[in-house]
């Protein structure tokens, strides 16, 4: 019995790689077909090719070739001619008639003797000029210096203001403008430079910058505009459209009519 197993075991291993050997011819077999298919393939595909590009060269050939049309020949250019410069006059000086001399000293004497005269003229004008500016300086100092008296005449009048003076007829400027209502038409209001607040409504008893009441701003004439003359250290300034009194001492706002101008 144990023979007869050991018999079938050998057996076995015999029969196992014979088996193995033929399994791997056939997958060999197989390859090698599969790349006959390819190779044919190929071929096929080439000349498939081959047939395309004699089809594509045989039409090309059918085609009309095309041909460029020949340049018609320019013509010539007319060679230019610049015509000729007449002959230009030859300048004869006249003759001098006889008996008669040229005098070219007496005519420099001549143009010199005027050229010391307009000298002598515009230096004359020159110290005319400053003669009348010297004098008109005398007049503006003599009239500021009287004006500066008479500010300092008024500066001793210490008198309160009066604002009774609404009471009295004369100084009715509401009833005068619309009779006249051109008088109070003035420019347009400047307002002094580095003041940039715009119109702002001052009461009595506020105190304003000197910019706003400087001489520039004066009222000069209050009566014109039915207002009542200003006295002491008061001046009647105007303020965009409104009229104040201001105390030029102290810059204290002591009166005040709103919208009189237009």
């Amino acid at each position: 019995m144990k023979k007869f197993v050991l018999a079938a075991l050998i057996g076995a291993t015999i029969l196992t790689p014979t088996m193995a050997v033929a399994q791997e011819r056939g997958q060999w077999r197989g390859r090698d077909g599969g790349g006959e298919a390819r190779q044919q393939q190929r071929e096929q595909f080439r000349a498939q090719r081959e047939q395309f590009r004699a089809q594509r060269e045989q039409q090309r050939a059918q085609q009309p070739q095309f041909q460029r049309p020949e340049r018609p020949e320019r013509p010539e250019r007319p060679q230019f001619q610049r015509p000729e410069r007449p002959e230009r006059p030859q300048f004869q000086r006249p003759a001098q008639p006889q008996g008669v001399t040229p005098q070219p000293q007496q005519d420099r004497r001549d143009w010199r003797q005027d050229r010391n005269d307009d000298r002598r003229d515009w230096r004359n004008d020159r110290r005319d000029d400053r003669r009348d500016w010297n004098r008109d300086r005398r007049d503006d100092n003599r009239r500021d210096w009287n004006r500066d008296r008479d500010w300092n005449r008024d500066r001793g009048d210490n008198r309160n203001w009066n604002r009774g003076w609404r009471q009295d007829r004369r100084y009715n400027w509401g009833d005068y403008r619309n009779r006249n209502r051109n008088i109070y038409r003035l420019p347009r209001y400047y307002a002094p430079r580095g003041y940039n607040y715009g119109y702002q409504r001052f009461s009595i008893g506020l105190t304003l910058g000197s910019m706003l009441f400087s001489s520039n701003y004066w009222i000069n004439d209050p009566f014109y505009y039915r207002l009542p003359p200003a006295y002491g250290p008061y001046r009647w300034v105007r303020y965009y459209n409104d009229a104040l009194l201001v105390d030029i001492y102290t810059g204290q706002v002591v009166d005040v009519e709103y919208d009189i101008f237009w």
